[in-house]
């Protein structure tokens, strides 16, 4: 019997786990047994660890639950979160459903998700309130309660969804089960929804569904739009490999799936159901944007110059469309040139990054959309951490920036300089995934564990080249070292 264990072990192979195991006495042994534990799989451990992260994040929530928020509490508490007052805004408080009775800043489906959750919180109302068997609450916190726990729940299936994607790596996944920025936003807005989809979709894909996989990305763009970078990444992907059917058949089940849940709204409730499209084009950039400290700094001098309220940033939209379909040539090229095929992942790790720091509205709680690609297109700890702890910061110079100075809280100089940080952060994650595609010695994925292609590459996994622009040689390749 062979002594390699059947999984990569992480206290042998990353130096922050290693040195996190001498507080339970230390790395695991040579001759220990992998993969034959009964009920604590890495699974199971995985999901506990996201369980208890969630419930933290919970407690960080809770203060402000109750939509009472006296001496600016949400931001002295650091517990902002928009589905308290947007509950009221949307008239979910009068039984209003999203789109149908109001106009909603969101995809389709994340109103859909919102007005399921309306509906449970008004179910737990009626049994709390004549009935009373279960304990009254305000109708604010029912509603910001059940919409936590859907969320919760949309984050242990990511968990579950990722590991499979990780190959002979299982424990990565904690690296998303112990997410600071798991931590910090899972319950500020309702992006957990098109994280889930997205990951689901991932893992179709990897199962070699790719009808199935594509009708899930065609969800997750209902709920947000950002899934559509991901089938961008795999038509760069299965481009290079010849694949394009496969392909093919995800974007036409993603376009069906997508039509099936759009169509009904934008046919009962027209103006409603454009009004997302509108408020993304009117919206300005948002403060924890790299366009909004340009503005800032020039006063206002640069791009479209001071704007009227609902007055639409043309210029502005038209550079960062421009600076978009730039970014997503040059990781087309980059996927074509690579000496290896790149991982899904990776490329799809690097077209959100890119979108997320080039576009005029990069809302804190977006972090979690990169949180499962970031872990499977790089999964080291430092790094990782590195970057979410950049991301935690931001969130609370946020709050403390719109508490004001006079209460205490921060000088704009200060927020930015988070924000700049961050984005610095980023911006070294992404040149170190860049720098492992060009140099796939380097890709723990497939170092650790030799003959490992792509774990969640599906269709595209060991599969032969067919389009390559002449492909790159490193350096130490080139001269034999």
């Amino acid at each position: 019997m062979s002594s390699r264990p059947d999984r990569v072990v992480p206290s042998w192979v990353d130096p922050v786990v290693r040195r996190a195991s001498e507080a339970f006495g230390g790395p695991w042994g040579r001759h220990a047994v992998t993969g034959r534990a009964l009920f604590w799989t890495p699974l199971r451990v995985c999901l506990a660890f996201a369980a208890l992260v969630l419930a933290v994040a919970w407690l960080k929530q809770a203060p402000c639950s109750d939509g009472n928020w006296p001496g600016s509490k949400q931001y002295t508490h650091m517990c902002y979160s928009d589905p308290v007052p947007l509950f009221g805004i949307y008239g979910q408080d009068t039984g209003a459903v999203p789109y149908l009775d109001s106009k909603v800043e969101y995809p389709v489906l994340s109103g859909g998700f919102m007005a399921l959750a309306a509906a449970i919180s008004r179910w737990y109302d009626g049994l709390a309130g004549p009935i009373g068997i279960l304990p009254s609450v305000p109708p604010v916190q029912s509603y910001t309660v059940v919409t936590s726990l859907l969320l919760a729940v949309c984050a242990l299936v990511t968990v579950r969804a990722v590991l499979p994607l990780t190959g002979r790596r299982p424990w990565d996944t904690a690296m998303v089960a112990l997410s600071p920025v798991l931590l910090v936003y899972a319950y500020n807005n309702w992006d957990l929804l098109a994280v889930v989809l997205t990951t689901l979709g991932m893992w179709a894909w990897a199962r070699q569904h790719p009808v199935i996989a594509g009708a899930l990305l065609g969800l997750g763009i209902a709920a947000k739009l950002y899934p559509v970078l991901v089938l961008g990444a795999l038509f760069l992907l299965c481009l290079r490999a010849g694949r394009l059917g496969a392909w093919w058949r995800a974007a036409a089940a993603a376009v069906v799936a997508w039509l099936a849940v759009d169509v009904p709204i934008a046919v009962l409730a027209p103006d409603n159901w454009s009004w997302f499209f509108v408020f993304s084009r009117q919206r300005p950039a948002n403060p924890e944007s790299l366009w909004n400290i340009l503005l800032t700094w020039s006063d206002n001098r640069i791009l479209d110059g001071p704007l009227a309220p609902g007055e639409t940033p043309t210029v502005l939209n038209a550079l960062v469309a421009v600076l978009l379909l730039a970014v997503a040539a040059g990781v087309g090229w980059l996927v074509l040139r690579a000496p290896v095929r790149p991982r899904v992942a990776q490329v799809a790790f690097l077209l959100v990054a890119a979108f997320l720091l080039l576009n005029k509205v990069y809302s804190p709680q977006y972090a979690l959309w990169l949180l499962p690609l970031a872990v499977l297109a790089r999964p080291r700890w430092r790094s990782l951490l590195a970057w979410q702890a950049t991301e935690a910061v931001v969130w609370g110079m946020t709050m403390l920036f719109y508490l004001g100075r006079d209460n205490r809280g921060v000088e704009i100089e200060w927020f930015f300089l988070s924000v700049l940080v961050r984005d610095a952060a980023l911006l070294a994650l992404v040149v170190l995934v860049i720098r492992e595609i060009l140099r796939p010695d380097a890709d723990v994925v497939r170092t650790t564990w030799p003959g490992v292609d792509d774990p969640a590459g599906g269709p595209l996994d060991q599969a032969p080249d067919r389009v390559v622009v002449r492909p790159y040689v490193p350096a130490h390749a080139a001269t034999g070292r």
